[in-house]
């Protein structure tokens, strides 16, 4: 019964932490030394589908690997480097230039990074609808069998 609400929550924590790791891109996006020594590089989430155990099977069956469904959300699995490497931007005052007067800058692209925050947050509002969608379901129920 609260499958539906259970599935829709994962995804609410899920696109809150991209919308959280996008806003940490954005905030970097001209961070040219961190700790590592480099420039800031860009993030990304990554997600799989949460998985649920089957345990229904036939007497026969059991010894076979158990399978498993999708269907029952998504989880974080985390956090990693996106692919690509840092942009050459020419600019010899920087303090972080090299002798040559280039610097190296973080591959943060702000207009992707918007596009990115704007499909999570549509995301998250679709799980939200869904959610309200089930409740108004299960109140409906509640009112046919009084």
């Amino acid at each position: 019964m609260f499958g539906a609400i259970n599935s829709s929550a994962s995804g609410l924590t899920a696109e809150r932490l991209r919308m959280d790791t996008i806003a940490d891109n954005l905030a970097n996006a001209n961070t040219t030394r961190t700790e590592d020594g480099g420039p800031y590089m860009r993030k990304v989430v990554q997600l799989e589908p949460r998985r649920e155990q089957l345990n229904n099977f036939p007497s026969f069956a059991r010894h076979f690997k158990p399978q498993t469904i999708a269907g029952r959300g998504v989880r974080a699995v985390g956090i990693v480097e996106a692919e690509g490497d840092p942009r050459r931007k020419f600019d010899p005052d920087h303090p972080d230039a090299n002798e040559d007067g280039h610097l190296l800058m973080p591959n943060v692209d702000p207009i992707k990074e918007m596009v990115d925050m704007m499909t999570a947050t549509r995301a998250y509002q679709a799980n939200v609808t869904a959610i309200e969608s089930a409740k108004t379901m299960f109140n409906s129920a509640l009112d046919i069998a009084t």
